[in-house]
């Protein structure tokens, strides 16, 4: 039996990452002819750490229309590739919860494409890989989209 998803959520960060990632998950919502959440989660401790507090709500503001600029441009990139349904979101938050569980919860998502890394070695270490969380502990099936080698 094949396994039909209702709701796809692709997690996406603005990284190198992000077009490969946005394209399996364009691939699998199309092959369920189902709907797909496109979701950035805005880590604002992150900024406040960055800028010793000094943030303010028309940063923030800037920051998060910047995104949803962003966000626009990948749902439109959905619908032309024909996926029949497509949302964006934009959280604030710590996005190990939000995508793991928080975000699933809310929008009954039955599956998350991911990337594998949108981080350095270095950060993987330091602060951990969101995927990593993701992959242990969502509350649906997870598919982790790999890098592919450039060919030369």
């Amino acid at each position: 039996m094949l396994q039909q998803y209702k709701n796809i959520l692709v997690p996406v960060d603005g990284s190198k990452a992000t077009q490969p990632v946005l394209e399996k998950a364009i691939e699998v919502a199309k092959r369920n002819k189902t709907h797909l959440d496109i979701l950035n989660v805005l880590e604002v401790n992150q900024f406040s750490d960055t800028y010793g507090g000094a943030v303010s709500g028309d940063v923030i503001y800037k920051l998060s229309q910047d995104v949803q600029d962003r966000l626009d441009a990948l749902k439109q990139q959905a619908l032309d590739a024909g996926v029949p349904d497509v949302s964006i979101h934009v959280r604030f938050g710590n996005p190990k919860p939000v995508i793991a569980r928080e975000f699933p919860a809310d929008h009954d998502t039955e599956l998350i494409v991911i990337g594998s890394t949108g981080l350095t070695a270095v950060e993987r270490l330091m602060i951990g890989s969101v995927t990593n969380y993701v992959s242990r502990s969502a509350i649906c099936d997870v598919l982790i989209v790999k890098p592919t080698e450039v060919k030369k």
